[in-house]
């Protein structure tokens, strides 16, 4: 009996000291349990508000609306001005002039306004309107390659013909992607397959039709003034540096070549030449480079007059509109597209989309109705047209030209010029600080070059600055 009550006594104290260890244990977070020493856990914080969920701030706009109180200049001083341009010699015998005021539309004074003449490259204000209405601005183009086979790559262009021979700059339009970055990727996914050497094949099928224009002159390619039109290149097919140099017939196997020398420069043997594929390739990606969006290749071509680039991105057009990707289906889609925008083009004929080429006839008041359609507030689609324009002695193909004039700066719009041709189209602030819109074109000059026709025409913009006309 007293062993029985001493084995309990001694079984209840191992209970009672078992539990007050591990009581201790519990309190010092070495076992699981209730009880803890560590300091309570602090509440959780709210949970943070999601940014999107915020309504933002009013963006604050660069520029207010023009002002409607500022006073017209009078017409009868305007039509002065335009009539005293239309019989300068320097001009020649043949002269279309429409001013226009941005705000209303009234038109101020005209020569000719309706009467079809050589717009040169005012036409690419057609290609720009067409392109950012019909495309998504924010689209860019790819240059791919693709694994054919075992022992076969293909290089696949997709439009860019500003592909830069090295590694592309991501803060350029021309030069975006690179050669150097492409063979660098593909290198890489060669590696992963263990190939270090290939058949290199190339597919330009983006784009049909004849890639020079028949109503080109024959020495345009060779004298650096346009590329043969083809779904990639380096540089815009240039032989060699300079804006006017001349191009390769076949900027697309130019390129090709260029790609091969990337390839081995990372050590991928490119065996034998390059090759054209009769029709698209297939297979699997495994690398591409993007040009830069379409709405900054826009803005490119308005500003340097780039002929080639502004034909490829009317092909763009015409493959969006479902129509072939050549010169006649490109002009066709241009013209269309802009039709749809309320504007009559059925007195418009385009040879070509970049207006090099012979045979394209627009009037002043459709450039005038274009130009004014680009800045119109409701259509802020097209807003990257009329500021992709050159300013007066600033930039692009301005940038020489009202460098001693008062009308520096306020003065944007497109040029344009052929042997014999010249012609302007855009918008300058007058002395009131109204907003005018104006298109002058010359297509028969007197021989002896540009200087003396761009004179006539730069002095009469430079007097619609001067302009107080009350």
């Amino acid at each position: 009996m007293a062993t029985a009550r001493r084995v309990a006594g001694v079984g209840t104290l191992v209970v009672v000291l078992a539990a007050a260890g591990y009581a201790t244990a519990d309190a010092y977070d070495t076992v699981p349990g209730v009880v803890t020493l560590a300091p309570p856990v602090p509440d959780p914080l709210p949970f943070p508000t999601a940014p999107g969920a915020v309504e933002p701030a009013p963006v604050q706009r660069a520029l207010g609306d023009l002002d409607p109180q500022v006073p017209l200049p009078a017409p009868d001083q305007v039509q002065a001005l335009v009539d005293a341009l239309a019989v300068d010699a320097r001009l020649g015998p043949h002269v279309g002039v429409t001013v226009v005021d941005q705000l209303t539309g009234e038109v101020l004074a005209s020569h000719a306004p309706d009467e079809g003449l050589v717009p040169a490259s005012t036409a690419k204000v057609l290609t720009g309107i067409a392109a950012l209405t019909a495309l998504d601005p924010a689209a860019t183009l790819p240059t791919r390659v693709l694994r054919v086979d075992a022992g076969t790559i293909a290089l696949v262009g997709g439009g860019d013909m500003m592909l830069a021979a090295g590694a592309g700059d991501p803060s350029a339009t021309h030069g975006r992607a690179g050669m150097a970055d492409l063979a660098a990727s593909t290198a890489a996914a060669l590696a992963l397959q263990g190939a270090t050497s290939v058949r290199l094949v190339v597919d330009d099928s983006l784009f049909s039709g004849p890639s020079v224009s028949p109503a080109w002159h024959p020495a345009n390619v060779g004298e650096g003034f346009v590329a043969p039109v083809t779904a990639l290149a380096v540089d815009v097919g240039r032989l060699r540096e300079g804006e006017y140099a001349p191009r390769s017939t076949d900027p697309s196997m130019q390129a090709a070549e260029v790609f091969a020398q990337r390839l081995a420069e990372v050590g991928v043997t490119v065996e034998g030449r390059p090759t054209r594929t009769s029709g698209p390739a297939g297979g699997s990606e495994i690398a591409r480079v993007e040009s830069a969006p379409v709405v900054d290749v826009v803005h490119y071509f308005l500003e340097t007059s780039d002929n080639s680039i502004t034909e490829v991105v009317s092909r763009l057009v015409a493959l969006d509109a479902g129509l072939p990707p050549s010169f006649d289906g490109a002009t066709q889609a241009v013209l269309r597209q802009v039709g749809t925008l309320g504007i009559d083009v059925s007195g418009a004929r385009l040879a070509d989309a970049s207006g090099l080429g012979a045979g394209s006839s627009l009037s002043p008041s459709l450039l005038a109705d274009l130009v004014r359609l680009t800045t119109d507030p409701a259509r802020p689609d097209l807003r990257d047209v009329a500021v992709g324009m050159p300013v007066a002695g600033l930039n692009g193909t301005l940038a020489d030209r009202y460098t001693r004039s008062d009308a520096r700066g306020l003065v944007r719009a497109k040029t344009g010029s052929l042997p014999r041709v010249t012609s302007l189209a855009g918008t300058v602030l007058d002395a009131q600080r109204r907003q005018l819109v104006f298109a002058v074109m010359a297509d028969q000059t007197p021989e002896g070059g540009q200087w003396a026709p761009r004179q006539a025409i730069d002095g009469f913009v430079a007097a619609l600055a001067a302009c107080g006309c009350r």
